[in-house]
């Protein structure tokens, strides 16, 4: 979470409007931190060999430091924070999941092709599927106009400073975007590698876009991102004839983290692999409507 990088700062806009009431949600007192306390949480790993001084904040029992505050304040704080989002998206999940909608949670770096993927994803798809999308930025909405052009109705959320969206946001926007009874819902995350992957946001899975442009090293710099994945989709496959991405290598960085997490390869330009990603949302998507019939059942609905 954010501790100093501003993101409880700045005004969040749902469609244009602005929304009041998310401060509460955000008092954000420390997950993440990017300053340089060098007392007690401060850890130095001296390789000599190497002739290298690593200044590694993430040891304390929090994983963060900031300055002035104990590792047992920045847990409670965390736990805090986590808590109130965890209550919003578990109404997000109950709210979906009683209307069959399968909520897709899109999660990657700027610039690995995340929109690119979903146009193209919804093109293949919006024939035969009622699909909508939440665009999340912290300032324009470009990308939701890209979605727009494609005949699927999409909702803006500009968080500002905000480095990731939260629950309490994503609820706002249902209320506004009121996707159809068993459609696919596409919310496609602030592109970032850190925040968003502790913010559940009442999704019925997780999808983190890699792009061979980025690095086969991004799994193990990034592990809490991955690891929280239940799919990932390695992106712009077209490229590697020109790149020295290790492909394999990448998948085997990503196992190290997530042992069973399915991998799939993708060229949103090409539509190579495409028809695979599809597949695997109608699989989704198939299995939150089953668990809708048998919950209403149950209720004698």
């Amino acid at each position: 979470m954010c501790t100093v990088c501003g993101c409880s700062d700045g005004e969040v806009r749902i469609g244009g409007k602005a929304q009041a009431g998310h401060g509460a949600l955000h008092e954000h007192g420390g997950a993440h931190a990017h300053g340089h306390d060098h007392h007690d949480h401060h850890h130095h790993v001296h390789e000599s060999e190497l002739h290298r001084h690593v200044h590694h904040y993430g040891r304390g029992p929090a994983g963060t430091s900031v300055p002035g505050m104990s590792q047992t304040r920045l847990i409670k704080i965390e736990t805090d924070i986590l808590a109130k989002n965890k209550a919003y998206a578990n109404a997000n999940r109950e709210r979906l999941g009683q209307l069959g909608i399968v909520a897709l949670n899109l999660l990657s770096s700027p610039g690995s092709g995340k929109t690119t993927l979903l146009v193209k994803t919804i093109e293949a798809m919006k024939a035969t599927r009622d699909v909508a999308v939440i665009e999340g930025d912290q300032q324009t909405d470009a990308d939701a106009a890209r979605i727009r052009e494609t005949g699927a109705p999409a909702i803006q959320i500009n968080t500002g400073k905000g480095c990731h969206l939260d629950a309490h946001m994503v609820g706002h926007a249902l209320d506004e975007l009121a996707p159809q009874r068993g459609s696919v819902l596409f919310i496609e995350n602030v592109g970032n590698l850190v925040c968003p992957a502790a913010f559940d946001l009442g999704e019925a899975h997780r999808v983190v876009i890699l792009s061979v442009t980025e690095g086969e090293d991004k799994p193990l710099k990034y592990p809490d991102m991955f690891a929280s994945a239940d799919l990932v989709v390695v992106n712009k496959t077209d490229l590697l004839p020109h790149l020295d991405f290790n492909v394999e290598q990448a998948i085997a960085n990503v196992r190290k983290v997530n042992a069973g997490v399915k991998v799939m390869k993708v060229s949103a330009r090409t539509g190579d692999g495409l028809g695979s990603f599809v597949s695997w949302i109608e699989g989704a998507r198939a299995m939150q409507l089953a668990g809708a019939d048998v919950a209403h059942a149950v209720a004698g609905e």
